[in-house]
């Protein structure tokens, strides 16, 4: 709930070095992921949304997480996030922060949720790659544009 409340980096990043919008269109929640990189680590990143609580908390977390991250290390984290939300169950035995542990509780309560948990990462995807844009589509499958 703080996430929600009290959302981080949740701002335009007038320096980011590269930018990605991310639709969800079943919900109508979208993102833009703001990132500012020095070399290939994440000095700073940032969001903003017209969104649902999870997928602000999500975001919220998730921003916190890949500052000062290499590009492959948040592309693993992106990865392992995404396929803890299409499965999880499986989060309790995995490596994830407590907060990360608490937007899967939701998840696995109420699965149709997972598309809102994973847009913001999904987004950021597309932000690693260079992609300008990525839309969710009803299997919660990325498609880039």
């Amino acid at each position: 709930m703080d996430h929600i409340k009290n959302a981080r980096n949740y701002r335009e990043l007038p320096d980011a070095t590269r930018r990605a919008e991310g639709i969800n269109p079943l919900c109508g929640d979208t993102f833009t992921v703001y990132l500012a990189l020095e070399g290939d680590r994440i000095r700073e990143a940032a969001f903003q949304c017209s969104c649902c609580g999870i997928s602000m908390a999500s975001a919220s977390v998730m921003t916190g997480l890949v500052r000062e991250r290499t590009l492959d290390e948040a592309a693993r984290m992106v990865r392992e996030f995404t396929r803890l939300v299409r499965q999880p169950a499986q989060a309790e035995a995995a490596e994830v922060e407590q907060d990360q542990r608490a937007i899967l509780s939701v998840v696995r309560a109420s699965p149709s949720r997972g598309n809102c948990a994973a847009l913001a990462w999904h987004t950021l995807d597309a932000a690693l790659k260079g992609q300008e844009s990525t839309v969710l589509q009803p299997d919660g499958e990325p498609a880039t544009q």
